[in-house]
């Protein structure tokens, strides 16, 4: 694991840009693994800025989204579409029919879980796969005790996932309790990682996912294994190492 340490979370962002956007340039159809949350948010913004300044496209790229609550539609604005729309795709060339998410409203989550898969190895899996840290180590939505071998699925959203998104909603009972997540094992086929991570409150995850045993009991663990995993954290997240 490559760590990259970084003064402040805007440094964190454009560092996590310029990864991207080298790697963009370096593809004709680069296929990005994209994550929602506070945390990419800068990330976002760097990119829609370095777009506008007329330095890259996003018109041969693939996106996919890790995740998606059960039960929300596209245009509801807690959803992670409408998320991506207002935070990156809505501001840049990236054509509609190239961005993807799981479809949260689907009548058949299991099928739409399949298809989602199926979709990630019709465009070659994912080249960058970006990737923020859960308190619980949790990636994606994949909640401790997830095997490391699974693939997109439904998932049963722990509680303290639940409550750190609850800033997000009006109040703890619209937090939705289920989600589609792609799988661990499918987030490990990715050819490159980046995970991003600020803030003291995340520095006991960092310890833990860099010093701690691999276990599915904190999900990040598995990164270990990866052999092309970039670490880009602020002084905050890595006080504890």
């Amino acid at each position: 694991m490559n760590i990259i340490r970084v003064k402040d979370y805007d440094e964190l962002s454009e560092k996590a840009c310029e990864i991207l956007r080298d790697d963009i340039k370096k593809s004709a159809g680069c296929v990005l693994g994209l994550a929602t949350g506070s945390t990419p948010e800068g990330l976002y913004q760097q990119l829609i800025e370095a777009y506008n300044k007329g330095g890259i496209s996003y018109a041969n790229c693939t996106t996919f989204n890790l995740d998606e609550y059960v039960g929300l539609a596209s245009d509801d604005p807690n959803s992670y579409r409408y998320y991506m729309d207002e935070k990156l795709f809505s501001h840049i060339d990236l054509p509609d029919d190239q961005a993807f998410l799981p479809n949260g409203f689907a009548m058949d989550p299991e099928k739409e879980c399949r298809d989602y898969e199926a979709l990630i190895k019709d465009a070659g899996y994912v080249d960058v796969q970006v990737l923020g840290l859960g308190l619980n180590g949790h990636i994606g939505f994949n909640e401790p005790g997830t095997p490391f071998d699974s693939r997109t699925h439904v998932v049963d959203l722990d509680e303290s996932t639940r409550q750190a998104n609850a800033r997000f909603f009006h109040s703890m009972e619209d937090v939705p309790k289920k989600a589609l997540t792609m799988g661990i094992g499918s987030i490990m086929e990715s050819r490159k990682i980046v995970l991003l991570v600020s803030g003291e409150k995340k520095a006991d995850a960092v310890k833990e996912l860099v010093n701690g045993e691999m276990t599915n009991e904190f999900p990040a663990s598995i990164l270990q294994k990866h052999e092309n995993v970039i670490l880009i954290a602020d002084e905050e997240a890595l006080s504890k190492l």
